[in-house]
């Protein structure tokens, strides 16, 4: 009885090994190894175990083992040192870090000028004086992100992306704070609203909501659709784009990064392409991308404008003698509710090209719908060069439009 006694006297917080307890240490979150500091001497001696700090600077602040060396600091004193500067954003800095690191490593080879139009981050007093200035608290995701980057300099191409038809033409720039601050609305039917970017072709702005109205839920990001048939100005219906600031970002980030928009002359064209719309005939492949068009869209009346882009390549492999141009074009449109419209004609967009070995010919069009989707198919009628008359179909894969979710103005719903 004695020796378990003496046993059991042995197994203190002091007395046990260094090894297994920095094991266990290192299983803790940042706020419960700071707490450990408290505990006793030797805890807070463990806690400050310079290793134990590596995961949290990596995990809150991506850190680098480069940027440490650069900066000659341990981990525990950057983590300290980034927290007194940010660490109101823990929650979100990491996403946003981590996708304007992403961004700007793969615009900067593709669209270098857009990269240097950036501006650097916005201070904490500068956000605080925006936040004075509306009235209203940002969102705390949203204030992180101008802490990297305050937006880009008013030019063309924008960051948030473009969209060009032959009489229309968008490119968003991403504001910066102050200017943002001077587009926050009180006015009915945007009430609390702050835009987030600004086209200066169109007028055309991407809103978050600061604060709950008007139907809107608090973070919100969307695009304005006012009411053309209603006397109210406020009736302004929105297309949803986002749930939050993060959301809204990171879905834009992954999308470009990702490929998924193409680059286009310098610029980011907001095109999604379904990887599975994609025909092949003989040795012609046809593939499709589409794009919905806020600022020429409406609720109410219900109109729904897409555009879409087409490319139609011939395989490197193919032999010179399949060297064609195309004659005609039929579509086989139809929307919602099963309504159908077939078009035939010449050419495509006044164009007759010729598809060769390994060429590669693109072209934009653009429809609309009365219902918020639909879908689109048909075949494009071909002559080989070398045998002008034999003919052939080269099919078009059907591929799908839908508009982004939409919320009707509740101006126009109690009028």
């Amino acid at each position: 009885m004695a020796a378990m006694e003496t046993e059991g006297a042995s197994l203190t917080l002091e007395s046990l090994p260094t090894d297994p307890l920095l094991l266990i240490l290192s299983f803790l979150d940042y706020r419960d190894l700071i707490n450990c500091c408290y505990v006793s001497r030797r805890l807070s001696q463990l806690s400050s175990h310079d290793p134990l700090w590596r995961r949290h600077c990596k995990k809150y602040w991506l850190i680098s083992e480069e940027e440490k060396a650069q900066k000659n600091q341990c981990w525990k004193s950057l983590f300290i040192d980034t927290y007194s500067d940010v660490g109101r954003y823990i929650d979100h800095y990491a996403a946003i870090k981590k996708a304007w690191d992403d961004l700007k490593k793969y615009l900067e080879p593709r669209c270098p000028r857009m990269v240097l139009s950036l501006k650097e981050g916005a201070r904490e007093e500068d956000l605080d004086a925006v936040e004075a200035q509306i009235g209203c608290k940002l969102p705390d995701d949203y204030r992180c992100s101008y802490r990297i980057h305050n937006g880009q300099k008013l030019v063309v191409p924008g960051l948030l992306g473009s969209m060009a038809l032959s009489n229309h033409y968008r490119s968003e720039d991403l504001l910066d704070v102050d200017t943002a601050a001077g587009g926050f609305q009180q006015r009915q039917g945007l009430k609390y609203c702050l835009p987030l970017t600004f086209c200066i072709h169109t007028g055309l702005s991407q809103y978050i909501a600061v604060e709950a109205a008007e139907g809107r839920n608090k973070n919100e990001v969307f695009y304005q659709c006012p009411d053309q048939m209603a006397r109210n100005p406020a009736a302004i219906d929105m297309f949803v784009i986002g749930a939050t600031f993060t959301d809204w970002f990171t879905s834009y980030v992954n999308n470009v990064v990702s490929g998924g928009f193409p680059i286009i002359r310098d610029q980011i064209f907001r095109y999604v392409h379904d990887p599975e719309c994609v025909a092949t005939t003989g040795d012609i492949t046809v593939s499709v991308s589409t794009s919905f068009l806020p600022e020429l869209s409406s609720v109410h009346p219900p109109h729904y404008f897409f555009t879409y882009r087409i490319r139609i390549e011939m395989s490197k492999d193919a032999l010179p003698e399949k060297a064609c141009q195309l004659d005609s074009r039929y579509w086989r449109i139809t929307n919602a509710k099963g309504d159908v419209e077939e078009v035939q004609g010449p050419g495509v967009v006044g164009e007759f090209p010729i598809i060769s070995p390994g060429r590669v010919y693109e072209y934009t069009s653009c429809t609309t719908f009365s219902t918020t989707s639909g879908y689109m198919e048909g075949y494009y009628t071909f002559h080989f060069l070398y045998f002008k008359d034999k003919i052939f179909n080269v099919a078009i894969p059907r591929f799908h439009m839908a508009c982004p979710t939409f919320r009707v103005s509740i101006a126009r719903l109690v009028s």
